[in-house]
């Protein structure tokens, strides 16, 4: 049975959350704060830990300095800078108050079902020999397992096939390949073979003898003879033509190039690393893709994840490029406001990397402020899930305005947070202003008032 610790000072919460856990098969261990978890329990046997951001004394981030055991912070959309920084330092994610009960049961099932060296690689500082690769960010497991295997492959002189979706940065892969092997004092040749004109493709790549066809005034050096010694990198290998084809499978066979209109053969020593966003295989079963040729260059395939895939990546990257795009146009520092950073960490990226590029560049350019605002970003609105974490996507029951919510004998037992919200307005509002209800539940004002428009719950007048 899997053990769970929850740390929240919140009595009405914690007691909450605590039955639904056990409902649902979990041990649970209870505490008010970092000192009083550290001191009643042995925190390193927990198989999770979920902690409020803010506690009395120390804050929840102190417990990832404490213990090896996977830490989930609960926090409110008014502190989602914080809870983003807490992943940063260890995390291993972060939930939103209030919350639905299968999100935070969906999100503790993912986190334990999760490989547990792949969740200590996003904790502990890398070993000497597995620093991330020259010019690559990334500490999502997919990406850690990417920056093993170009380690790996690049000492050798194996043909690699990267696939990624476009602007996933198979270019920096190549490179990065081609920087830690035995070839980087010499060229590294990139080809893309999508932008060169198909009758111009084999001279580009081969060479031509002067006269071989009109308009060959010289001799010309192909691109593969300039890669000898070095890496040639052809981009978009799919678009490769059936003949230009034949004749790579020749370089790959027999090491050595002819030029076209020239009938001497020379030797070139080339490490080839081709690149593709296209299904190779469907290409080979439609006969546009020659079946030898792929498995000639898929020795070793490499596979890099599109941007929506890689979790905390986005924001790492994010703000990396915000850094680089600020120096590079002599912009002073800037920093994402909280919605921007909400539209960064939920919108799909369809053009991944170099759409996150992009749409930064503009917003450092167009800013006359220190902070980038989501609008600046350019981004399609109806992509982003605005505060994802804590809203609730389905509509709630319809009620009868002002109608509380039913409440029984032991109200913690069945009470979901979205009521566990609606009965806690109703209850204090005659007390408590919006600052301080908001306050008390852990969110901004504004996202009190957008939950009393979702739920129909309005302000109630005063003398009324």
């Amino acid at each position: 049975m899997n053990q769970v610790l929850l740390v929240e000072d919140e009595e009405v919460i914690r007691s909450a959350l605590r039955r639904l856990l056990e409902r649902n098969g979990y041990t649970v261990g209870e505490a008010g704060s970092v000192k009083e978890a550290c001191d009643n329990h042995d925190i390193d046997s927990f198989d999770v830990i979920i902690s409020d951001l803010r506690l009395p004394g120390l804050p929840g981030t102190e417990l990832i300095k404490r213990t090896p055991t996977p830490v989930l912070i609960m926090t409110s959309y008014a502190s989602l800078r914080s809870a983003i920084d807490s992943m940063k330092v260890g995390a291993v994610d972060y939930i939103s108050k209030p919350f639905e009960h299968e999100e935070i049961l969906s999100t503790l099932q993912r986190i334990i079902a999760s490989d547990q060296k792949a969740r200590n690689l996003l904790r502990r500082q890398p070993r000497p020999g597995e620093e991330p690769v020259t010019g690559m960010v990334g500490s999502c497991p997919a990406m850690q397992e990417l920056f093993r295997r170009i380690r790996k492959v690049a000492q050798t002189n194996s043909s690699v096939l990267i696939q990624g979706e476009s602007g996933t940065g198979k270019e920096l892969v190549a490179r990065a390949l081609h920087e830690s092997s035995s070839r980087r004092n010499h060229n590294l040749i990139s080809v893309n073979c999508a932008a060169i004109p198909e009758n111009l493709i084999e001279s580009e790549l081969f060479g031509h003898e002067k006269g071989s066809f009109t308009g060959a005034t010289s001799t010309r050096t192909g691109l593969i003879e300039a890669a000898h010694n070095g890496t040639l990198f052809l981009d978009e290998i799919g678009e490769l033509p059936l003949e230009a084809q034949a004749r790579l499978l020749r370089v790959l066979q027999e090491h050595e190039i002819r030029k076209v209109g020239s009938v001497q053969s020379q030797k070139v020593d080339v490490r080839l690393v081709a690149a593709t966003h296209r299904d190779l295989k469907q290409f080979v079963r439609e006969g546009r893709f020659r079946e030898d040729l792929f498995y000639r260059i898929n020795v070793m395939p490499l596979h890099i994840p599109p941007l929506r895939e890689r979790g905390n990546d986005i924001l790492e990257l994010a703000e990396r490029i915000l850094t680089n795009s600020c120096k590079r146009l002599a912009h002073e520092p800037m920093l994402f406001s909280a919605d921007a950073i909400q539209a960064i960490t939920t919108y799909p990226w369809p053009g991944n990397v170099r759409e996150l590029e992009n749409a930064i560049e503009r917003a450092v350019i167009l800013s006359e402020a220190d902070e980038v605002a989501i609008d600046l970003l350019g981004l399609d609105i109806e992509l982003v899930r605005f505060d994802a974490k804590n809203n609730v996507t389905a509509e709630p029951p319809v009620r009868k305005q002002n109608e509380a919510v039913p409440i029984d004998d032991d109200p913690a037992e069945d009470l979901s947070l979205q009521d566990y919200f609606q009965r806690f307005v109703l209850e204090h509002q005659e007390q408590m202003n919006e600052t301080e209800l908001a306050k008390k539940l852990g969110i901004s004002r504004k996202c009190l008032w957008e939950r009393r428009q979702r739920f129909d719950i309005p302000r109630r007048k005063k003398g009324t």
